[in-house]
């Protein structure tokens, strides 16, 4: 376990609450503060920030996200997404991750997971995407992704299928698969590595040279499309969870041109070649056993 994570393991749970609200509390009068400076980010310039970035509209784009730090945006949330959509070709799929899941995935508790209400825990923007927007929702209990676009059904109706969050069937694979983008706005790898546990996949749980994954297994209710099913997935090892230095990737990969630092509004952000992270990282994991875990090789 991390120093930081040892700290916050020890403070009391209402103290973390309300430090969560303070912070939400300040992010909303240092918002306020631009609104009324004339610092407003409309739709339209969205378009144009995500297009200045080097957004490839004919190419799927996954993406996430943190609001509070692309500034005042009109119109909040639905904005984000709007600008997003333009931003894509019509042949070009829109996705999100919409994981329920706030806690370590070994803690994580949930009577249910109903596909078509549950919330997102991923941010103001997935949830508005995953409730008024998306088409299409995965069914798996950890890391559900929703889609809107032609391969939005393609990506999403078999997740719940697979073993892991991050399989054969899971949208995490396919999007890489498809040669897609990632685009992280406001967040990092360290924070929305997401895509990165499907390259450990890729490599195989037998093959992988860490524990990443708990040896038992945990069940979930999943509702869809009115049928209960009862979901087994592996969780990820939470003493390993704690040693994820993913951030430490980003240089390697921007060296080998897979990742770029840009900026959409006034968050710093990450555009990645999903197809050509995977390529790198499989690669580099047999050469030099580059890991999230090992990110300078052993």
């Amino acid at each position: 376990m991390s120093v930081r994570d040892t700290i916050r393991s020890m403070v009391p749970t209402a103290l973390l609450e309300w430090n969560r609200t303070r912070k939400k509390k300040q992010q909303r009068k240092n918002l306020e503060k631009k609104r009324a400076a004339g610092a407003v980010w409309t739709k339209e310039k969205l378009v144009t920030a995500l297009k200045e970035a080097g957004v490839d509209a004919e190419r799927d784009l996954l993406v996430h996200s943190a609001m509070s730090k692309i500034g005042y945006v009109e119109g909040g949330p639905a904005t984000v997404v709007a600008a997003l959509q333009d931003s894509l070709h019509p042949s070009s799929t829109l996705l999100m991750p919409t994981s329920p899941v706030v806690t370590l995935q070994a803690k994580h508790e949930l009577a249910l997971f109903d596909v078509a209400s549950t919330p997102s825990k991923m941010g103001a923007i997935t949830e508005y995407f995953r409730a008024n927007v998306a088409s299409h929702r995965s069914a798996h209990p950890l890391e559900p992704v929703a889609a809107v676009g032609p391969r939005a059904e393609e990506y999403t109706s078999l997740h719940h299928t697979d073993s892991t969050s991050y399989g054969t069937n899971s949208p995490w694979l396919k999007h890489m698969e498809h040669e897609g983008q990632i685009l992280y706005i406001g967040t990092t790898l360290i924070n929305s590595g997401t895509s990165l546990h499907a390259v450990e996949d890729a490599i195989g749980h037998e093959n992988f040279k860490f524990p990443i994954y708990l040896d038992h297994r945990k069940t979930f209710n999943v509702l869809l499309q009115g049928r209960t099913l009862s979901i087994t997935s592996t969780v990820h090892n939470p003493v390993w969870s704690n040693k994820r230095e993913c951030d430490g990737l980003i240089p390697l990969l921007e060296t080998k041109g897979a990742l770029k630092r840009v900026t959409v509004g006034e968050a710093p952000a990450l555009l990645v070649d999903a197809a050509k992270m995977k390529s790198i990282l499989l690669e580099e994991y047999a050469l030099r056993g580059v890991t999230m875990y090992t990110p300078q090789g052993s």
